[in-house]
């Protein structure tokens, strides 16, 4: 897999999975964009961090419109127009069960993990429409297709977003620009640190592989289908849960 002058721009990239695909990218040969909301120290050590030149650091609050414009438009500008993959990474949590759930633990969730997506290829399709390639990665997760007690806002977001990733890849296909996304299962990373060993070793008691998955290994699926190798993949969903979940 090559990535070697392919300009590349990823949400939520300041820590954890979506610092492991910058950094993964960046080793490749990718140009990439580490952008941070409230994470900057986080972000700039990222930043530091990656081989190769020509990377940016923009802040981004995926939330806000204008500030997505703000910053697509940098790097369309930093990078000449050319930009040949997108990887919607930013996510996050509110967990309650559905009648404790407040009004704003859903829309939090569906704003930053799915209005955020859609700002964010809106604003940089149009760049790759011009150039008739691109590839655009949008991060699912397992509990999209398999749900979770407590996580019905943040499940129902992620299977939105392998929707939205099908129905953009049905549209713009004709133009050589594919859309798929990636649905990790349980991934070590700070969030799952918090966890006790006997919680781990629960988790890990029903996956196939016996094991917790690592940053590394959703970051190598997104360079494969950032790259030409997977030139004739779009509207798929990639599973990467160790055998979690099957279909």
């Amino acid at each position: 897999m090559d990535l070697k002058n392919k300009n590349i721009f990823i949400t939520g990239s300041s820590r954890g999975i979506g610092a492991g695909i910058a950094i993964k990218l960046a080793t490749m040969g990718a140009k990439v964009t580490i952008t941070y909301g409230k994470s900057k120290d986080e972000a700039e050590n990222v930043f530091q961090d990656l081989p190769g030149e020509g990377h940016l650091l923009l802040a981004l609050d995926v939330n806000d419109e204008d500030s997505v414009k703000e910053a697509t438009d940098l790097a369309i500008k930093e990078w000449n127009g050319k930009i040949d993959g997108l990887v919607n990474n930013a996510g996050i949590t509110r967990d309650q069960l559905l009648l404790r759930m407040k009004k704003e633990d859903f829309d939090d969730v569906y704003s930053t993990n799915l209005r955020g997506s859609f700002y964010t290829t809106k604003m940089l399709l149009k760049s790759m429409m011009k150039l008739r390639q691109g590839s655009i990665v949008n991060i699912s997760s397992v509990v999209g297709q398999m749900g979770n007690a407590g996580q019905s806002n943040y499940s129902a977001t992620k299977a939105g977003l392998e929707a939205f990733s099908r129905s953009i890849a049905r549209e713009i296909g004709s133009r050589n620009i594919r859309v798929n996304s990636i649905a990790p299962g349980f991934i070590q990373t700070d969030m799952t640190d918090e966890l006790s060993e006997a919680q781990k070793q629960a988790l890990i008691k029903d996956l196939p592989l016996g094991r917790l998955g690592h940053v590394d290994d959703v970051a190598e699926s997104v360079a494969f289908l950032l790259s030409d190798a997977s030139s004739y993949i779009t509207g798929h969903t990639l599973h990467v849960n160790g055998g979690m979940f099957m279909n």
